[in-house]
């Protein structure tokens, strides 16, 4: 008589799929850009629909010798240049079933306030690049920097190819457009620069006397070996995938990224409400459905256009969709 087995197929009422009650979250890119906002009011007068700030104008420079025996005319002082910031309000928000949070295997509320707080600087750090994004000096690389220099407020965007990468040439030009704008640093002497990783992976790789790479084996080795760009060309650099891109460029269909350089004041910022999570009441007529959601009133607006330059490129390792 063949031996009888008791596994699996036999007790199958006893071997059932198990979860691990801890969830993880998807991967989050850090919020960037609210930080370059360093303007904001100092003696706002009321609360108000929007924040108008003004910004005095130097009086044009005197050069002429007086005359010992002339009283010299007064010249009239220039208006101020008003700088509006509107007030808007964002928010967003969820109903969570009473239903869902009994029969969860996990604390699934406290996943979703998790994922609300999240929603609330993911979608900030949007609205204030789109703000970032309508400055008026552009760099563009429409070409090889190896043979086409980049060019200050010219070119277009569908000029920028498969071959319109990000180069020192193109650090160096913004640097210098900014410092003889007199526009202040923001980080000690420095300016800062955002840009993507797969912007990064092109200034980095640069070779020759000019590029990035030779300075740094030598002076900072420990730099490439973390893969840092670190202090360069009179900027600091901070590498986020945040900064948009499209298809922008060459027939459609050539990646354009938006590298930005900035000082002082680019950016100014007004706050009526601080954003913040909500949990809301609980109005329907058998208290089921939980509100969470997050919300603020707040605006932005350039405030020194001087202070910010964006650079138009391409990548070498992600040109196309």
């Amino acid at each position: 008589m063949a031996n009888a087995f008791t596994g699996t197929a036999a007790m199958a009422n006893l071997v059932q799929t198990t979860y691990d009650r801890a969830l993880e979250f998807a991967l989050r890119k850090q919020p960037t850009f609210r930080q370059v906002a360093d303007k904001r009011p100092v003696q706002q007068a009321m609360p108000g629909s929007s924040v108008v700030f003004e910004i005095y104008q130097d009086l044009a420079q005197a050069i002429t010798p007086l005359n010992e025996l002339v009283d010299p005319d007064a010249v009239a002082a220039g208006n101020p240049t008003p700088i509006t910031v509107t007030l808007n309000e964002y928010g967003n928000s969820i109903l969570v079933s009473n239903k869902l949070d009994l029969f969860s295997f996990t604390d699934v509320t406290a996943g979703l306030v998790n994922q609300v707080a999240w929603n609330l600087v993911d979608s900030v750090d949007l609205i204030v690049q789109n703000v970032l994004q309508t400055g008026t000096q552009v760099i563009r690389q429409n070409g090889d920097p190896a043979t086409v220099a980049p060019t200050y407020n010219g070119g277009t965007t569908v000029g920028v190819t498969t071959a319109s990468i990000y180069s020192s040439k193109a650090v160096r030009l913004a640097v210098a457009k900014l410092r003889n704008q007199a526009v202040h640093p923001n980080k000690g002497s420095f300016f800062t620069t955002y840009l993507s990783p797969e912007v990064s992976h092109d200034l980095r790789a640069e070779t020759g006397d000019a590029g990035w790479r030779l300075p740094h084996s030598y002076s900072a080795a420990d730099n490439i070996w973390a893969g840092e760009i670190g202090a360069y060309e009179g900027s600091v650099f901070i590498e986020t995938p945040r900064v948009n891109s499209a298809l922008t460029g060459a027939g459609g269909t050539t990646r354009v990224f938006q590298t930005y350089t900035v000082g002082q004041q680019a950016l100014a910022e007004a706050v009526a409400e601080e954003f913040h999570t909500v949990r809301g009441p609980v109005v329907d007529k058998l208290t089921r459905f939980q509100p969470l959601g997050w919300y603020g009133v707040a605006g932005w607006s350039l405030y020194r256009p001087e202070a910010l330059i964006r650079t138009e490129t391409t990548s070498s390792i992600h040109s196309g969709a």
